[in-house]
C-alpha cells in the first residue's frame, strides 16, 4: 500500500470514531432544546479534527488503546471549538463565516453564541470526568486540559491578541501570543494522548516539542492562507487579519514559507523517541502543505 493510500486509511479509522462521538453528543429533548442545536451548529460543522487525531495517535504510539483515548480527543475538541465560536463574536474579531457557514452568533444571536461557547467548555470537562480511565488519569488530563485552556494558555493568549491589536508588536511578542492562542490547545491534544497510555515523562516532553513545532508551523501557514488562500477553500473571508500583528506582517511572505518548513521539520524531529512515527510525521507535512 502506498504512503498516501495508508494516511488516509489511518485517518479514516480515527474520524469516523471522532464523529460518532460528537454526533452523539447534546441531543435531549428538553427546553434548553435550542443551547443543544447552537452547540451542535458549530461542533458538527466539519473541520479537519486535528486535535482529537493527534490525542488518538500519541495515544496509540505509546501503547495505550487509543479507543480510551476517544473521549479525551472529544474534549479537547469541544474546547476547541467554543474558542471559535467566541473568536468569532463581534466583541472578539467579529466574523460572519467560519468554515463556509454563517458563524455562530450570526444563526443563533450574540447571546445564544456566548452560551453555546460557556456549555461546550463545560461539557469538555464532563467528558473527560466521564472517561473509562483511571481516576489518576482522568485527574491528569483535566489538569493539562484546564492548564492549556485557561489563563496560562489559549484564553491568555487570545488577551494578548487583543491587547497588542493597537500597536505594532515585536517578535518576541508575537510568538509567545501565538505560543499560547494556537499552540496550546495542540499541546494538550498531544500530551492528554501520552496521558492516556500511561506514558513516560520522556514521551510527554517529546509530545510537548512536536506541538510547540506543529503550532508554530500551522500558525503561520494559516497566516499565509489569510494572504493568499481562496474564500471557497477556507469556508471565512480572506484578509481578515490584514490588520494583526501576523507572522506575515512580521516577516514576509518568502521568510514565512522557510519557516513552515523549518518548523514542520522540528516537529519530524521530536518523534525521534516514538518508534512508530510515520503517520505523525505524515500529517506535519500535510498540515503545512494545506490549502484551507
Amino acid at each position: 500500500m502506498r504512503m498516501a493510500d495508508s494516511f488516509q486509511t489511518h485517518m479514516e479509522g480515527y474520524l469516523r470514531p471522532i464523529e460518532d462521538f460528537l454526533t452523539a453528543q447534546f441531543t435531549g429533548e428538553l427546553p434548553q432544546k435550542r443551547l443543544f442545536e447552537a452547540m451542535r451548529y458549530s461542533l458538527l460543522a466539519g473541520g479537519k479534527r486535528i486535535r482529537p487525531v493527534l490525542t488518538l495517535e500519541f495515544c496509540r504510539v505509546c501503547g495505550g488503546d487509543w479507543r480510551t483515548a476517544l473521549p479525551f480527543g472529544c474534549a479537547v475538541e469541544m474546547i476547541h471549538t467554543y474558542s471559535l465560536i467566541h473568536d468569532d463574536l463581534p466583541c472578539m474579531d467579529d466574523d460572519d463565516y467560519r468554515r463556509g457557514r454563517p458563524t455562530n452568533h450570526k444563526v443563533y444571536g450574540e447571546a445564544m453564541a456566548v452560551l453555546a461557547g460557556d456549555a461546550l467548555l463545560t461539557a469538555a470537562f464532563e467528558t473527560a470526568a466521564a472517561a473509562n480511565a483511571s481516576a489518576e488519569i482522568r485527574a491528569d488530563v483535566m489538569t493539562t486540559l484546564a492548564g492549556c485552556a485557561g489563563e496560562m494558555g489559549m484564553v491568555g493568549g487570545q488577551v494578548l491578541d487583543l491587547e497588542g491589536e493597537a500597536r505594532e508588536l515585536d517578535a518576541a511578542y508575537i510568538h509567545r501570543l501565538q505560543e499560547l492562542k494556537t499552540g496550546a490547545l495542540l499541546k494538550a491534544a498531544c500530551v492528554v494522548g501520552v496521558q492516556a497510555a500511561g506514558g513516560s515523562g520522556q514521551a510527554i516532553q517529546a509530545a510537548e516539542r512536536y506541538a510547540a513545532a506543529l503550532g508554530l508551523a500551522f500558525q503561520t501557514r494559516d497566516d499565509l492562507l489569510d494572504v493568499e488562500g481562496e474564500f471557497e477553500k477556507l469556508g471565512k473571508a480572506v484578509g481578515a487579519d490584514g490588520k494583526k500583528n501576523t507572522f506575515v506582517r512580521l516577516y514576509g511572505a518568502a521568510r514565512c514559507h522557510a519557516l513552515v518548513r523549518e518548523q514542520t521539520e522540528a516537529a519530524v524531529a521530536a518523534l525521534e523517541p516514538f518508534q512508530d512515527r510515520t503517520f505523525l510525521t505524515e500529517l506535519a507535512r500535510r498540515l503545512a502543505e494545506r490549502d484551507h
